[in-house]
Protein backbone atom coordinates (compact mmCIF):
# COMPACT_ATOMS: atom_id res chain seq x y z
CA UNK A 1 0.00 0.00 0.00
CA UNK A 2 1.19 3.56 -0.74
CA UNK A 3 3.09 5.00 2.28
CA UNK A 4 3.59 1.95 3.65
CA UNK A 5 7.23 0.68 3.88
CA UNK A 6 7.75 -3.19 5.28
CA UNK A 7 11.80 -2.59 5.19
CA UNK A 8 12.04 -1.31 8.61
CA UNK A 9 10.26 -4.47 9.92
CA UNK A 10 13.78 -6.52 8.32
CA UNK A 11 11.61 -7.99 5.16
CA UNK A 12 13.63 -7.52 1.95
CA UNK A 13 10.60 -7.50 -0.28
CA UNK A 14 10.94 -6.05 -3.76
CA UNK A 15 8.44 -2.53 -5.10
CA UNK A 16 6.78 -4.95 -6.98
CA UNK A 17 5.94 -7.86 -4.38
CA UNK A 18 4.43 -4.24 -2.27
CA UNK A 19 2.80 -3.53 -5.10
CA UNK A 20 1.52 -6.79 -6.15
CA UNK A 21 0.99 -7.31 -1.87
CA UNK A 22 -1.29 -4.07 -1.80
CA UNK A 23 -3.41 -4.44 -5.18
CA UNK A 24 -4.35 -8.26 -3.87
CA UNK A 25 -5.22 -7.38 -0.78
CA UNK A 26 -7.65 -4.45 -1.71
CA UNK A 27 -9.16 -6.87 -4.57
CA UNK A 28 -9.93 -9.36 -2.22
CA UNK A 29 -10.59 -6.56 0.85
CA UNK A 30 -13.11 -4.61 -1.94
CA UNK A 31 -14.95 -7.94 -3.14
CA UNK A 32 -15.45 -8.81 0.22
CA UNK A 33 -16.66 -5.30 2.03
CA UNK A 34 -18.82 -4.80 -1.17
CA UNK A 35 -22.68 -5.12 1.17
CA UNK A 36 -21.20 -2.64 3.27
CA UNK A 37 -20.80 -0.13 0.78
CA UNK A 38 -24.29 -0.46 -0.69
CA UNK A 39 -26.15 -0.16 2.58
CA UNK A 40 -23.92 2.91 3.12
CA UNK A 41 -24.97 4.72 0.02
CA UNK A 42 -28.69 3.61 0.80
CA UNK A 43 -28.80 5.57 4.31
CA UNK A 44 -26.36 8.58 2.72
CA UNK A 45 -29.30 8.89 -0.35
CA UNK A 46 -32.03 9.11 2.12
CA UNK A 47 -33.52 11.81 2.74
CA UNK A 48 -35.80 11.07 5.49
CA UNK A 49 -34.49 10.31 8.52
CA UNK A 50 -33.34 6.23 9.65
CA UNK A 51 -35.78 5.74 11.95
CA UNK A 52 -39.15 3.30 12.14
CA UNK A 53 -40.68 6.09 13.62
CA UNK A 54 -40.82 7.62 9.90
CA UNK A 55 -43.20 6.56 7.81
CA UNK A 56 -41.59 7.44 4.38
CA UNK A 57 -38.37 6.19 5.61
CA UNK A 58 -37.65 2.98 3.55
CA UNK A 59 -34.46 2.57 5.89
CA UNK A 60 -34.03 2.50 9.43
CA UNK A 61 -31.32 -0.04 10.16
CA UNK A 62 -28.27 -2.40 9.13
CA UNK A 63 -30.28 -5.72 9.45
CA UNK A 64 -33.67 -4.16 7.80
CA UNK A 65 -31.78 -3.00 5.04
CA UNK A 66 -30.14 -6.17 4.15
CA UNK A 67 -33.29 -7.86 4.57
CA UNK A 68 -35.55 -5.26 2.30
CA UNK A 69 -32.69 -5.52 -0.38
CA UNK A 70 -32.21 -9.12 -0.62
CA UNK A 71 -36.49 -9.64 -1.13
CA UNK A 72 -36.46 -6.44 -3.78
CA UNK A 73 -33.42 -6.96 -5.40
CA UNK A 74 -32.05 -10.33 -4.94
CA UNK A 75 -28.62 -11.01 -3.74
CA UNK A 76 -26.32 -9.28 -6.99
CA UNK A 77 -27.81 -6.34 -5.33
CA UNK A 78 -24.97 -6.06 -2.53
CA UNK A 79 -22.29 -6.01 -5.48
CA UNK A 80 -24.13 -3.39 -7.71
CA UNK A 81 -20.76 -1.32 -8.99
CA UNK A 82 -18.49 -3.34 -7.52
CA UNK A 83 -16.79 -3.77 -11.10
CA UNK A 84 -15.92 0.23 -10.91
CA UNK A 85 -14.44 -0.17 -7.24
CA UNK A 86 -12.30 -3.13 -8.25
CA UNK A 87 -10.79 -1.23 -10.93
CA UNK A 88 -10.09 1.72 -8.01
CA UNK A 89 -8.50 -1.33 -5.78
CA UNK A 90 -6.76 -2.82 -8.12
CA UNK A 91 -4.88 0.25 -9.16
CA UNK A 92 -4.29 -1.40 -12.90
CA UNK A 93 -6.97 -3.20 -13.94
CA UNK A 94 -8.47 0.16 -15.76
CA UNK A 95 -7.42 -1.43 -19.12
CA UNK A 96 -10.58 -4.16 -18.78
CA UNK A 97 -13.69 -3.04 -20.55
CA UNK A 98 -17.04 -4.61 -19.08
CA UNK A 99 -20.59 -4.28 -21.10
CA UNK A 100 -22.42 -3.00 -18.40
CA UNK A 101 -20.15 -0.25 -17.09
CA UNK A 102 -18.82 1.05 -20.68
CA UNK A 103 -23.37 0.90 -21.27
CA UNK A 104 -23.22 3.03 -18.08
CA UNK A 105 -20.29 5.94 -19.29
CA UNK A 106 -21.97 6.26 -22.88
CA UNK A 107 -25.68 6.74 -21.49
CA UNK A 108 -23.96 9.17 -18.73
CA UNK A 109 -21.50 10.95 -21.34
CA UNK A 110 -24.50 11.41 -24.16
CA UNK A 111 -27.06 12.89 -21.11
CA UNK A 112 -24.70 14.85 -19.35
CA UNK A 113 -21.46 15.39 -21.07
CA UNK A 114 -18.17 14.87 -19.95
CA UNK A 115 -18.54 16.70 -16.83
CA UNK A 116 -21.09 14.67 -15.29
CA UNK A 117 -17.91 12.08 -14.83
CA UNK A 118 -16.74 15.07 -11.80
CA UNK A 119 -19.58 15.09 -9.71
CA UNK A 120 -18.24 15.43 -6.35
CA UNK A 121 -15.67 15.99 -6.72
CA UNK A 122 -14.54 19.08 -4.45
CA UNK A 123 -15.57 16.88 -1.34
CA UNK A 124 -13.70 14.11 -2.66
CA UNK A 125 -10.43 16.39 -3.20
CA UNK A 126 -10.96 18.30 0.25
CA UNK A 127 -11.63 14.70 1.95
CA UNK A 128 -8.70 12.31 0.45
CA UNK A 129 -5.71 14.02 1.61
CA UNK A 130 -6.82 14.11 5.24
CA UNK A 131 -8.17 11.03 5.47
CA UNK A 132 -5.05 9.03 4.02
CA UNK A 133 -3.05 11.20 6.44
CA UNK A 134 -5.07 10.19 9.65
CA UNK A 135 -5.49 6.36 8.49
CA UNK A 136 -1.53 5.71 8.54
CA UNK A 137 -0.97 7.78 10.93
CA UNK A 138 -3.51 6.28 13.63
CA UNK A 139 -2.24 3.27 12.24
CA UNK A 140 1.02 3.72 13.61
CA UNK A 141 0.17 5.36 16.62
CA UNK A 142 -2.50 2.74 17.51
CA UNK A 143 0.84 0.08 16.81
CA UNK A 144 2.53 2.10 19.51
CA UNK A 145 -0.23 1.82 21.82
CA UNK A 146 -0.43 -1.77 21.37
CA UNK A 147 3.20 -2.83 22.20
CA UNK A 148 2.85 -0.25 25.12
CA UNK A 149 0.06 -1.69 26.30
CA UNK A 150 0.07 -5.74 25.36
CA UNK A 151 2.56 -7.82 27.29
CA UNK A 152 5.12 -9.43 26.13
CA UNK A 153 3.61 -13.08 25.39
CA UNK A 154 0.78 -11.11 23.19
CA UNK A 155 3.43 -9.16 21.01
CA UNK A 156 4.44 -12.44 19.17
CA UNK A 157 0.76 -12.29 17.23
CA UNK A 158 1.75 -10.02 14.75
CA UNK A 159 -1.30 -10.41 12.61
CA UNK A 160 -4.02 -9.82 15.10
CA UNK A 161 -1.56 -6.57 16.32
CA UNK A 162 -2.06 -5.81 12.80
CA UNK A 163 -5.70 -6.46 12.61
CA UNK A 164 -6.57 -4.51 15.52
CA UNK A 165 -5.04 -1.37 14.57
CA UNK A 166 -5.54 -1.31 11.12
CA UNK A 167 -9.31 -1.32 12.18
CA UNK A 168 -8.91 1.07 14.63
CA UNK A 169 -7.37 3.68 12.09
CA UNK A 170 -10.02 3.00 9.59
CA UNK A 171 -12.74 3.85 12.15
CA UNK A 172 -11.12 7.09 13.77
CA UNK A 173 -10.56 8.79 10.11
CA UNK A 174 -13.58 7.71 8.37
CA UNK A 175 -15.52 9.34 11.23
CA UNK A 176 -13.39 12.36 11.12
CA UNK A 177 -13.80 12.79 7.26
CA UNK A 178 -17.49 11.31 7.22
CA UNK A 179 -19.65 14.34 6.19
CA UNK A 180 -17.68 14.70 3.16
CA UNK A 181 -18.24 11.45 1.65
CA UNK A 182 -22.18 12.12 2.03
CA UNK A 183 -21.78 15.31 0.29
CA UNK A 184 -19.64 13.32 -2.41
CA UNK A 185 -22.81 11.25 -2.62
CA UNK A 186 -25.58 13.81 -2.86
CA UNK A 187 -23.67 15.54 -5.28
CA UNK A 188 -22.50 12.49 -7.62
CA UNK A 189 -26.47 11.56 -8.46
CA UNK A 190 -27.43 15.26 -9.20
CA UNK A 191 -29.17 14.52 -12.44
CA UNK A 192 -30.58 10.82 -11.94
CA UNK A 193 -33.38 12.26 -9.55
CA UNK A 194 -35.92 10.79 -11.18
CA UNK A 195 -33.78 7.19 -10.71
CA UNK A 196 -34.45 7.91 -6.67
CA UNK A 197 -38.24 8.44 -6.71
CA UNK A 198 -39.18 5.25 -5.27
CA UNK A 199 -36.72 5.56 -2.58
CA UNK A 200 -38.14 9.02 -1.14
CA UNK A 201 -37.48 12.15 -1.36
CA UNK A 202 -35.40 14.18 -3.99
CA UNK A 203 -33.94 17.37 -3.35
CA UNK A 204 -30.99 19.25 -5.73
CA UNK A 205 -27.79 21.06 -5.03
CA UNK A 206 -26.16 23.99 -6.65
CA UNK A 207 -22.88 22.83 -5.35
CA UNK A 208 -21.02 21.82 -2.07
CA UNK A 209 -21.59 24.16 -0.16
CA UNK A 210 -25.47 24.21 -1.12
CA UNK A 211 -25.46 20.94 -0.39
CA UNK A 212 -23.63 20.99 3.15
CA UNK A 213 -26.54 24.02 4.29
CA UNK A 214 -29.42 21.98 2.70
CA UNK A 215 -28.50 18.73 4.17
CA UNK A 216 -28.22 21.21 7.83
CA UNK A 217 -31.67 22.63 7.48
CA UNK A 218 -33.37 20.15 6.60
CA UNK A 219 -31.99 16.77 8.42
CA UNK A 220 -30.11 18.32 11.02
CA UNK A 221 -26.24 18.01 12.31
CA UNK A 222 -27.15 14.34 12.54
CA UNK A 223 -28.14 14.32 8.78
CA UNK A 224 -24.12 14.89 7.87
CA UNK A 225 -23.55 10.96 9.31
CA UNK A 226 -26.50 9.32 8.03
CA UNK A 227 -25.03 5.71 7.12
CA UNK A 228 -22.42 5.66 9.87
CA UNK A 229 -23.05 2.46 11.04
CA UNK A 230 -22.71 0.21 8.09
CA UNK A 231 -19.44 2.56 7.28
CA UNK A 232 -18.09 2.40 10.22
CA UNK A 233 -18.25 -1.33 10.15
CA UNK A 234 -17.02 -1.22 6.51
CA UNK A 235 -13.85 0.67 7.41
CA UNK A 236 -13.46 -1.10 10.64
CA UNK A 237 -13.21 -4.56 8.59
CA UNK A 238 -11.82 -3.09 5.00
CA UNK A 239 -8.85 -1.38 6.74
CA UNK A 240 -8.10 -4.26 9.74
CA UNK A 241 -8.62 -6.93 6.34
CA UNK A 242 -6.40 -4.41 4.23
CA UNK A 243 -3.49 -4.25 6.49
CA UNK A 244 -3.85 -7.79 7.73
CA UNK A 245 -3.56 -9.36 4.18
CA UNK A 246 -1.18 -6.79 2.94
CA UNK A 247 1.24 -7.64 5.83
CA UNK A 248 0.50 -11.24 5.50
CA UNK A 249 0.98 -11.34 1.39
CA UNK A 250 4.58 -9.27 2.24
CA UNK A 251 5.23 -11.71 4.70
CA UNK A 252 4.94 -14.76 1.77
CA UNK A 253 6.70 -13.11 -0.43
CA UNK A 254 9.61 -12.25 2.13
CA UNK A 255 9.68 -16.27 3.10
CA UNK A 256 9.85 -16.67 -0.66
CA UNK A 257 12.94 -14.34 -1.20
CA UNK A 258 15.08 -15.71 2.10
CA UNK A 259 14.04 -19.42 0.60
CA UNK A 260 15.78 -18.70 -2.90
CA UNK A 261 18.55 -16.63 -1.60
CA UNK A 262 19.50 -19.55 0.81
CA UNK A 263 19.67 -22.10 -2.78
Amino acid sequence: MVGYDPKPDGRNNTKFQVAVAGSVSGLVTRALISPFDVIKIRFQLQHERLSRSDPNAKYHGILQASRQILQEEGPTAFWKGHVPAQILSIGYGAVQVYNTLRHAVGTMYRSEGPQVFYKGLAPTLIAIFPYAGLQFSCYSSLKHLYKWAVPAEGKKNENLQNLLCGSGAGVISKTLTYPLDLFKKRLQVGGFEHARAAFGQVRRYKGLMDCAKQVLQKEGALGFFKGLSPSLLKAALSTGFMFFSYEFFCNVFHCMNRTASQR
